[in-house]
């Protein structure tokens, strides 16, 4: 099956956006893409103008696919809005294309959960015991994949079982909210249709759940782009090239300090809205993913204005 694009109207790149951090679900073999979205496994490769894709269920269409690379953003107005300076213009001219992902609510509820203090291979490693333990076996493609488990699945798990996908400390954090969400008593739908703040407001009474992981979940799949994600790398980026827009003593500060209190979560978060307005989700992942490319931190600086 195929999606045609319009590149022009459309920019679209299938391997920036599955390779760019935000899902962990996604491998590369040759041309092709496999992964498992919304219960189902995909192949899936770029050719030009066509995404040519395979599934495991008859009954996934192609608006699926269209609404999960989320084709319906106008690109091309969000970067008319975020390139407002030399290194957001270097980010979109090096990954073109790169679009954010509607994944589904709960399966990213749980991977960002995981993903605390844990590079992008353990996350998947993390994410792939989870599937492989917990979750529904299917063929496709002569080999074996796994579905993202149900939370009535991980509600009814035991800690040690969970400890043994290497969960670490987190084993605990997962099995308290898939209980949450299970009984009841977190409804992650609602978050859909609440503001920006109300919606991260109730994610932050989860369990394991702070600031950077909250707006995590809203970006990649609460359709929150006005979520701005602050780890290591963002506040790397944010003083380095944005310092001038912080009273000195907060630089000083942030330069020595490891961590990020909510209260300095916030300044940076609220310089993010000001200066790159409503498609600030989008900025901070072309930026995110530039910083983390080989010797692109360093072309930063030498970028034309």
């Amino acid at each position: 099956m195929e999606i045609q694009l319009d590149l022009t109207k459309t920019p679209f790149s299938l391997d920036h956006t599955l390779s760019c951090g935000q899902t962990f679900r996604w491998e590369k073999h040759g041309e092709w893409w496999a992964g498992v979205a919304s219960q189902t496994a995909f192949k899936i490769r770029q050719k030009s103008n066509a995404l040519e894709f395979k599934s495991s269920s008859n009954n996934v269409a192609s608006d699926f696919l269209r609404r999960y690379f989320r084709l319906d953003d106008d690109l091309l107005k969000v970067y008319s809005k975020i390139t407002k300076d030399k290194h957001l213009r270097e980010a979109v001219k090096q990954f073109q294309g790169l679009r954010l992902i509607r994944q589904e609510p709960w399966e990213c509820l749980i991977s960002y959960l995981c993903a605390q203090n844990k590079n992008i291979p353990a996350i998947k490693q993390m994410i792939l015991n989870i599937c492989t333990r917990f979750g529904n076996p299917t063929r496709f493609e002569g080999q074996e994949v796994y579905t993202f488990p149900e939370p009535r699945v991980l509600a009814k798990a035991s800690l040690s079982d969970l400890r043994l996908c290497r969960l670490g400390y987190r084993a605990e954090n997962v099995l308290k909210t898939a209980k949450l969400v299970d009984e009841g008593d977190f409804d992650l739908e609602a978050l859909e249709t609440m503001s920006f703040e109300r919606a991260k407001e109730k994610l932050l009474t989860l369990p394991g759940i702070g600031p950077k992981v909250a707006d995590c979940i809203l970006l990649f799949s609460l359709d929150k782009l006005g979520a701005f994600p602050i780890d290591v790398w963002m506040k790397r980026i944010i003083l380095q090239h944005y310092s001038e827009h912080f009273e000195p003593e907060f630089v000083t500060k942030m330069k020595t300090k490891k961590g990020l209190s909510q209260r300095d979560y916030k300044t940076i978060y609220d310089f993010g809205k000001k200066y790159f307005g409503d498609y600030i989700g989008y900025a901070q992942e072309y930026l995110y993913h530039y910083a983390r490319c080989p010797n692109k931190m360093a072309e930063f600086s030498k970028s034309p204005s």
